[in-house]
């Protein structure tokens, strides 16, 4: 199925869920927040949440620092 992906159009499987489309992507759950069309995921429902066609997707990475 087709999502928007960070601004840009993406493919991921049928079924997928925001915890698989990070691990699709190499992209480890610790230190990113996820907003699905407009709405920020909590990290809890990352498992359960799933995707759906043309859903727009954000990941933001946290990057520490001083």
């Amino acid at each position: 199925m087709k999502i928007l992906l960070n601004g840009e159009y993406a493919e991921t499987s049928a079924g997928a869920t925001v915890d698989s489309l990070l691990q699709q992507l190499g992209i480890s759950r610790e230190r990113v927040a996820v907003e699905l069309n407009a709405e920020i995921v909590p990290k809890a429902d990352y498992e359960k949440q799933l995707l759906s066609d043309d859903d727009k997707i954000e990941i933001v990475h946290f990057v520490g620092g001083g």
